[in-house]
């Protein structure tokens, strides 16, 4: 029994020990450094970019009111979201006719291209820093003495700076696009039973949007921290280090060459 019960704890502290060891072997004083604090910070506002954009849904609608008396007013609701394919979401737009009831119609437009690259450039950007991080913060000293890893973070920081530049400009152009396709407005404009003088149309409820401008915000704050972590991450790059040798060698030999005036100079006076 006591074998068992030795065997059972120490399995029971295995996982334990290998918890703690990985947690002892982060460096957490990382993190003070910009390098650190800002790959924590672009981990987070990639979660709120393509959060915000995933999971925003919206709903527009109007109202029809037909002149003739058999028939009620009817109130439509049109429910639309992410990936923004407008053109599948269907309605029933009521005709005025007493040989038919209603007639199934679409949103006019397609902005499922923009929205679905903002969103899979956030969740690439989340995964990223995360394995940035491990790495940064586990096996600092392979960052620091294998110079492949600098230069690859380099220029995946760069790239994903020019990314997100791209991906929030296009994300917001089409998110306008968006707000023109769905406002009541445009759902009346696009009813034919509207255009005569069967019926009366009103708008209905108008979409909020806050959501999906909060995401525009975060993939453009994504843009600025990417941008401001290009320096950063250069500095731990080889490349700065030959700049600076160079700059120190110019000095050398700036210097060297001023002692070498002022002993000639100095030459000359003991001439004279």
């Amino acid at each position: 029994m006591s074998t068992t019960e030795s065997s059972g704890r120490s399995a029971d502290k295995d996982p334990r020990q290998q918890v703690d060891r990985l947690l002892s072997g982060l460096r957490w004083r990382r993190l003070e450094e910009p390098l650190g604090f800002i790959k924590v910070l672009q981990w987070l506002f990639a979660i709120f970019a393509f959060g915000c954009c995933g999971s925003y849904s919206g709903e527009t609608g109007a109202t029809v009111r037909c002149n003739n008396e058999a028939k009620d007013m009817s109130s439509i609701l049109v429910l639309f979201g992410y990936p923004f394919r407008l053109n599948r979401v269907q309605y029933e737009m009521p005709l005025c006719d007493e040989e038919s009831t209603s007639k199934t119609l679409n949103l006019m437009g397609d902005f499922s291209a923009p929205a679905e690259f903002f969103v899979t450039l956030g969740i690439f950007s989340f995964f990223y820093t995360m394995a940035a991080l491990i790495l940064y913060l586990r096996f600092h000293n392979l960052y620091t003495k294998n110079k492949r890893f600098p230069l690859v973070d380099f220029c995946v920081t760069v790239s994903f700076t020019f990314f997100w530049l791209v991906a929030a400009a296009a994300w917001g152009k089409g998110l306008t696009d968006v707000k023109g396709a769905t406002r009541p407005s445009s759902l009346i404009a696009a009813m034919s039973v509207c255009h005569g003088d069967e019926a009366v149309c009103s708008a209905g409820a108008t979409p909020s949007m806050g959501l999906a401008n909060i995401s525009v915000l975060f993939g453009f704050i994504n843009f600025f921290l990417w941008a401001g972590n290009c320096w950063f991450v250069f500095k731990e790059t080889p490349w700065h280090g030959q700049g600076q040798g160079q700059d120190q060698d110019q000095d050398q030999d700036q210097d060297q060459d001023a002692s070498k005036e002022s002993a000639a100079e100095q030459g000359a006076v003991e001439k004279q």
